[in-house]
């Protein structure tokens, strides 16, 4: 049997279920595969919260419409979760365990069996706290069962012609902070619209990051050339957007650099 055939083995055991539906490759893939394998016995849930850019809300709440999936919309005010606007090194399991209580909560209110989530196996790779609250309350990771890993997902995305196969990663707003900086709405918008800027100038897999008024932008290497010529439109547009300073990481583009220097 392929890892599909066991995935697919797996969901159906669970006979009902809600998936964490974020809109992102992965929980889009688990979904859908879920869907085919259940029907109307899923449920998706989506967390709207000011960590989460607009465009990532309205493309999973147009994902589910368009596919005819059931979907509740939890309205979470993470920053008053507690200890989450303070954004110690912990702040994601802080933020997971309070989202992921509300996920059990209405997946029990809609007679769901379990929480599913799509973590895989390039997440074992990265400094990731949130995991220890998926484990603390018994969320179930699908993809990592079955021994997925995101090159996979996305291969299998494509065959099964899913909008997502190729989507740039994506996390939420807070991973673009130092560590310790308090986080405000201001703040939160303040990357947002930096990064729509970016990928509205055609700029694809991208992070801005945040230390205190530098902006710090990464592109992946092949973009340097063309964000270089940019510099004046993209320096100005983002100063004006509250930052004192912008400038361009020579690493390029690279999954969890707010990471560095943590044990």
């Amino acid at each position: 049997m392929t890892k599909l055939d066991n995935l697919k083995t797996y969901l159906r055991g669970l006979r009902n279920v809600a998936v964490a539906f974020s809109g992102g490759v992965d929980s889009t893939f688990l979904l859908a595969v879920a869907y085919e394998v259940l029907s109307d016995k899923v449920l998706a849930l989506t967390a709207a919260s000011k960590f989460i850019p607009k465009r990532e809300l309205d493309a999973a709440i147009k994902f589910c419409a368009d596919n005819n999936i059931r979907q509740k919309i939890f309205e979470a005010d993470v920053l008053n979760f507690d200890g989450v606007k303070e954004n110690p090194v912990d702040r994601c399991y802080l933020c997971k365990r309070e989202l992921f209580k509300n996920f059990l909560r209405i997946a029990k209110e809609n007679n769901c069996a379990a929480v599913v989530e799509g973590s895989n196996m390039d997440d074992d790779s990265d400094y990731r706290p949130g995991m220890r609250a998926i484990t603390e309350l018994k969320i179930k990771s699908p993809l990592r069962e079955v021994g997925l890993y995101k090159s996979e997902i996305r291969e299998l995305s494509k065959e099964m012609n899913l909008p997502t196969w190729n989507k740039p990663s994506m996390a939420c707003l807070a991973s673009r902070f130092v560590y310790g900086e308090i986080l405000t709405e201001q703040k939160l918008a303040m990357v947002e619209a930096a990064e729509e800027f970016l990928l509205s100038a055609g700029f694809n897999q991208l992070r801005v990051r945040v230390h205190g008024k530098i902006a710090r932008i990464e592109v992946l290497p092949e973009d340097f050339i063309r964000i270089i010529k940019m510099h004046e439109k993209i320096s100005a547009h983002i100063k004006d957007l509250g930052f004192d300073y912008v400038t361009l990481d020579l690493q390029g583009y690279r999954v969890g650099s707010m990471n560095l220097g943590l044990n």
